[in-house]
């Protein structure tokens, strides 16, 4: 076979002969890396000279109503929160890549969860990084031991599938796909050939033989999943494990999930024993607010199915610089400038010349638009110092006139908000059905921003 040289774009995958310093299909600066490959050699011909193709499939096509459907198996981890971001369990023949930084505990995890499976299936660990030695201490830390675990230091793809086809084991876990490499590629271990070759040879196998596997991928500076954009299509489900190293609470979220649903989290603590499920997130999230204190605002968000109740702080300082800086952590950058501009304009607030600063409690994300008018109430609360009342959640979207715009699962909220204690709960007035509502807590529709001030003001008067 002839080898060619081929110039690929790690972020979209395009492929080109020369080396380019812009990609012309998504447009990443820098992004192209050499890669080597053997050409395959010529189809055969057929009968009347056309090329005759192998391996593919000669089942016929047939209605959809047809097919018949079987239920998809799960295995349950042992641990809800991860059961809850999976769809309900690991499912058979199932490809899931899991991602984080360095040191969020991705091993840990996987450690533990391979002790739980191992009571009823088989599972066979196999380690790039670390020795079989260090695992073993890490077991040892974590509680885990079992006959069934079977732990395999190997880089090399040819011998772990030779391995799992003498073990024989029901769940795959490999750590890390960047450490692999595999003999029909041509390139360095972590290279684009190898991470797409390498995966590529998983994935059979979990198609093949029904082993459920569990990927573990890198993470670039930019916080993506290192390697090539076709890995995430390659896998049924795709995890990030969310969180900062010196705190102890983590968060998985499902980007990808072929088998359930994408926008649902799960969280965890990390304590010396290992990761702990929390099973009341909002109670975590507000274990620490401050009372009496302005810039602090709290919202109930839809994770999910799952409502959560989050804290938003804000600070405002007047800048001694023409350009005031506004930084935001855990909430839209941009989103935070249409605020600030919508308060501005619409209710005479100046923040021109203010510096801004707005933060999310617990390394929460929010990207949700229900989020705008707790954040706008925590800003009005900093620039005039005046605490929200801390018996006040905020729900709903601002919208540019200063209208407040309905949003889903109203009362899902609005009883997330009653379990834990809170007398009051601002809601948008438009697409809200009383009778749906809970008892126990005073619900306040409001229509327009302007209807949030005299609730902040007498909720002072209040409390003072």
């Amino acid at each position: 076979m002839k080898q060619k040289t081929v110039y690929v774009c790690t972020k979209c995958d395009y492929q080109y002969p020369k080396l380019l310093g812009r990609c012309p299909q998504c447009g990443a600066f820098g992004s192209f890396v050499e890669e080597k490959y053997e050409e395959p050699a010529p189809t055969d011909k057929a009968a009347g000279g056309k090329a005759v193709r192998r391996g593919v499939r000669s089942e016929a096509a047939k209605p959809i109503g047809d097919i018949s459907v079987e239920p998809v198996p799960r295995s349950q981890t042992g641990y809800g929160e991860l059961d809850r971001v999976l769809g309900g369990g690991l499912v058979s023949g199932s490809v899931v890549l899991l991602s984080g930084e360095p040191g969020i505990g991705k091993s840990t995890l996987l450690l533990q969860i391979s002790g739980v499976l191992s009571g009823t299936r088989r599972v066979l660990y196999v380690s790039g990084e670390e020795s079989s030695g260090q695992l073993r201490l890490r077991a040892d830390r974590l509680g885990v031991s079992s006959d069934e675990l079977y732990i395999y230091t190997e880089t090399d793809t040819g011998r772990i599938i030779s391995e799992c086809e003498r073990v024989k084991p029901e769940v795959l876990i490999v750590d890390s796909i960047q450490t692999l490499y595999s003999e029909s590629a041509q390139s360095q271990p972590g290279s684009v050939s190898q991470v797409r070759e390498c995966a590529g040879e998983l994935s059979s196998l979990a198609k093949n033989y029904g082993v459920s596997v569990i990927i573990v991928g890198h993470v670039n500076k930019e916080g993506g999943i290192a390697g090539p954009k076709v890995l995430e299509h390659m896998v049924d489900a795709v995890l990030y494990f969310e969180g900062e190293r010196h705190q102890n609470f983590r968060i998985i979220r499902a980007v990808k999930n072929r088998y359930g649903a994408t926008n649902e989290i799960g969280v965890f603590e990390m304590t010396d024993t290992g990761l702990r499920e929390v099973e009341n997130p909002s109670a975590m999230l507000l274990s620490g607010r401050p009372r009496g204190v302005s810039g602090s605002a709290t919202v109930c968000c839809m994770e999910g199915t799952r409502p959560m109740i989050a804290e938003i702080q804000a600070l405002t300082v007047k800048t001694t610089f023409p350009s005031p800086k506004r930084t935001a952590d855990g909430f839209d950058y941009g989103r935070l400038c249409l605020l600030l501009a919508v308060l501005e304009r619409r209710l005479g607030m100046r923040f021109s010349d203010i510096d801004v600063y707005l933060n999310v409690v617990g390394g929460l994300r929010l990207d949700e638009p229900a989020c705008d008018l707790a954040a706008a109430a925590a800003l009005v609360s900093a620039l005039r110092d005046m605490p929200v009342p801390a018996d006040l959640v905020v729900v709903g979207e601002l919208g540019l006139a200063g209208e407040v715009r309905g949003v889903s699962a109203t009362a899902d909220r609005v009883r997330e908000a009653a379990r834990l204690g809170f007398e009051r709960i601002v809601v948008p007035k438009r697409g809200i059905d009383t009778s749906l509502l809970p008892d126990g807590i005073r619900v306040i529709p409001i229509r327009s921003v302007y209807e949030l001030l005299p609730l902040l003001e007498g909720g002072q008067k209040r409390e003072g």
